[in-house]
């Protein structure tokens, strides 16, 4: 069992940054392959980004180059840096592991987090 708790959602506006961190129990981000999706109100979940367990990482297409996904394994701790923001960034962002190979934002993830809520304001 996997748990996994989310911070640094708010307010921003247009243009600003945030970065959100995802605490994951035990030795997950070691062992997981670990990911951020979100889900803005009346659309499906997204994939934002994904790290896998020896540090490769894979983005959405429409998300790179603003955001980055990092991890500190001594911290337990996952983290997504978003830049540049735009209001249609605006959603709860999750943090999901996975057990296994490969490490995508296609895979039926395991565990989730209860979610950080982002506001982007024009």
């Amino acid at each position: 069992q996997v748990q996994l708790v989310e911070s640094g959602g708010g307010s921003v506006q247009a243009g600003g940054s945030l970065t959100l961190s995802c605490v994951a129990s035990g030795n997950a981000l070691s062992n997981y392959c670990m990911a951020w999706f979100r889900q803005a109100p009346g659309k499906e979940r997204e994939g934002v980004a994904t790290m896998g367990r020896g540090g490769i990482t894979t983005y959405a297409d429409s998300l790179k180059g603003r955001f980055s996904i990092s991890k500190d394994n001594v911290k337990g701790t996952l983290y997504l840096h978003m830049n540049r923001l735009k209001p249609e960034d605006t959603a709860m962002y999750y943090c999901a592991a996975i057990l296994g190979w490969p490490c995508t934002l296609t895979r039926d993830y395991s565990y989730w987090g209860q979610g950080t809520q982002v506001t982007v304001s024009s």
